[in-house]
């Protein structure tokens, strides 16, 4: 029993976690396995829970994330961009990465920035407009404005793997 219990801790060393089974997260749509890493969210998380808290937890970033995404899906000049996009894993995956950036108690389980936007065609102007999003949603979550600066410049970097136009 112990030689099993050994093994199976070394093979989950030796063998990065691969995406779950989106079965298990109900309306979410299947994808090919990747390597599930922090390291995808794309930049690494602030320290302490300040910004988390800033942001009011993770029911803020759920409130943030979700008023970012009705709003992109609302905005004619971005809207089918979201068209052919599984919205239940996007939103979960945001979510996450968001939490997870905050120095909140999340890990990312989504692909890497490229991975996930390599087929999309971004353009600056779509970035633009996210991003205008964004900081509505934080402005409504009541986010204070040098906090919200804070959280762009930590996300500014990905830029460059997910505008591909």
């Amino acid at each position: 029993m112990i030689r099993v219990l050994s093994f199976m801790a070394l093979s989950a060393l030796a063998f990065p976690a691969m995406a779950q089974d989106p079965a298990h997260m109900p309306g979410e749509e299947a994808v090919d396995p990747y390597v599930v890493s922090d390291a995808n969210a794309g930049a690494a998380p602030f320290t302490g829970t300040a910004m988390f808290d800033a942001f009011h937890g993770q029911a803020g970033v759920d409130r943030i994330v979700d008023g970012m995404l009705d709003r992109s899906i609302a905005d004619p000049r971005i809207a089918g961009i979201f068209a052919a996009t599984d919205m239940v894993r996007l939103r979960r995956t945001l979510k996450e990465q968001f939490c997870f950036l905050l120095g909140g108690p999340c890990g990312y389980t989504g692909r890497s920035m490229q991975d996930a936007h390599d087929d999309i065609g971004l353009q600056p102007a779509d970035m633009g407009a996210l991003v205008e999003h964004l900081q509505e949603a934080m402005s409504q979550e009541g986010v204070p404005f040098g906090v919200q600066n804070r959280f762009l410049a930590r996300l500014a970097p990905m830029r460059r793997d997910v505008v591909t136009r």
